[in-house]
C-alpha cells in the first residue's frame, strides 16, 4: 500500500495508559491513518488488538489493516500498570530519539508521543529535562519552542509554562514575547495553512491592566512588542483582557491567542475540548503532538484509559504534514 508516510508514535511510559491509548485508537481507525508504536511489543499484547510487528516504517500503513503496527524496541523489563519499573527508563528515552530520528529522515511524517513520566526517567537513568519538550529540542538542536494547546474551536500558547504563578512578571521578557509571537505566526502559516494570520494577544494583569492602574506589563512592555511586530507585518492585536478573550464570538476574531501564563492558556482550552485537546510542539524542525494529559498510572489496567486525545493528535500531526507538504 503507498501513499504518505505514517506517524511514528513513541510508546512513553510503558506502566502509564499509553499503551492502551495505542491499542484502542487502532480499533478506532485502522488503517485509515496509518501510523506505527516504537516500543516493546510485550507491552502491547494483551490488550485485545494483535501488535503486529514490523520491520520499517514503511510496512506500518499495510500492517495496519490486521493489527497494531510496532516498530521493535526492546525493553529490559515488564510494563506492570500504575507501577513505573526504572529499568525501563534508559529505553523509553531511547524511544523518543528513535522516533526523532526517523521522523528527521522522512521515514515518517510526524511525531506523537504518548506520556512519559517525568520522575520515572530521573529517578531510573538520571533524565535532566525538564521534561518531553525540552529533550526534543536538544534533540533536533533548536534553542526556543512554543507549546500550543489545540482543538477545532481554539489554538492558544501560553509565553511562560510551568512556572509558579509568582515568578510569572520576572520571566515575561519582550524577547521571550517577541520569539513566541514569531514562532506562533510561522508555524500557523506552516503547520495549520493560514496565509495571514491573525494573533489575540492577552494581557498579563486583570482587565489587561486597566490604563495602568492594575499593573504597568501591557503598558512597559506587551504593548509595545505588540507595536513593533505589527511595523514588521503580523496580524496582532491586543493586549486584550483575557476575561473576555474566549467567548465563540472573540474567538472567531483570530486564528490562535498568544497568553501569558500555564492557566491563562489551559484553563479555556480545556473547559471547551477537555477530552479532544492536543498538545503541539512549536518550533521544531519536525511535526510534534502529543494527547493533552499525563500516564494516569491511577487508571492504567483497568481498561478506562480515553484515547480521545491522542486520536485528536494523531488526526492534527497528519493534518500539519499535509500543510507543510503543501507549502
Amino acid at each position: 500500500m503507498s501513499g504518505p508516510a505514517p506517524i511514528a508514535v513513541t510508546i512513553g511510559e510503558p506502566a502509564g495508559v499509553g499503551p492502551e491509548i495505542a491499542a484502542k485508537a487502532w480499533e478506532r481507525l485502522g488503517a485509515r491513518l496509518p501510523f506505527f508504536v516504537i516500543g516493546d511489543p510485550a507491552h502491547l499484547s494483551g490488550l485485545g488488538v494483535r501488535p503486529v510487528p514490523i520491520a520499517r516504517p514503511a510496512d506500518a500503513a499495510h500492517a495496519a489493516l490486521t493489527g497494531l503496527p510496532v516498530l521493535n524496541h526492546p525493553f529490559p523489563a515488564p510494563a506492570t500498570p500504575g507501577r513505573p519499573e526504572p529499568a525501563n527508563a534508559a529505553a523509553v528515552i531511547e524511544a523518543i530519539a528513535r522516533g526523532v530520528e526517523l521522523v528527521t529522515r522522512g521515514e515518517a511524517a510526524a511525531l506523537t508521543t504518548l506520556p512519559i513520566h517525568k520522575k520515572a526517567l530521573k529517578d531510573g537513568a538520571g533524565f535532566r529535562f525538564p521534561g518531553h519538550t525540552e529533550y526534543l529540542a536538544h534533540l533536533a538542536g533548536v534553542d526556543r519552542v512554543v507549546m500550543m494547546l489545540a482543538c477545532p474551536e481554539l489554538r492558544v500558547v501560553p509565553t511562560t509554562i510551568h512556572i509558579p504563578l509568582a515568578e510569572v512578571p520576572a520571566a515575561l521578557t519582550a524577547e521571550l514575547l517577541r520569539d513566541t509571537i514569531r514562532i506562533t505566526e510561522a508555524s500557523l502559516r506552516r503547520d495549520f495553512g493560514v496565509e495571514s494570520p491573525r494573533i489575540a494577544v492577552a494581557g498579563l494583569n486583570p482587565h489587561a491592566g486597566e490604563g495602568g492602574a492594575m499593573g504597568r506589563e501591557e503598558i512597559e512592555l506587551i504593548a509595545p512588542v505588540i507595536a513593533a511586530l505589527r511595523a514588521e507585518g503580523l496580524g496582532l492585536t491586543g493586549p486584550h483582557s483575557a476575561d473576555t478573550m474566549f467567548h465563540a464570538a472573540a474567538r472567531a476574531g483570530y486564528d490562535a491567542a498568544v497568553a501569558m501564563y500555564h492557566d491563562q492558556a489551559l484553563i479555556p482550552i480545556k473547559t471547551i475540548d477537555f477530552a479532544g485537546g492536543v498538545n503541539v510542539t512549536l518550533g521544531l524542525p519536525f511535526i510534534r503532538t502529543s494527547p493533552d494529559h499525563g500516564t494516569a498510572f491511577d487508571i492504567a489496567g483497568t481498561g478506562r484509559a480515553d484515547p480521545t486525545s491522542f486520536i485528536a493528535a494523531l488526526q492534527m500531526a497528519r493534518e500539519m504534514a499535509e500543510a507543510r507538504r503543501a507549502a
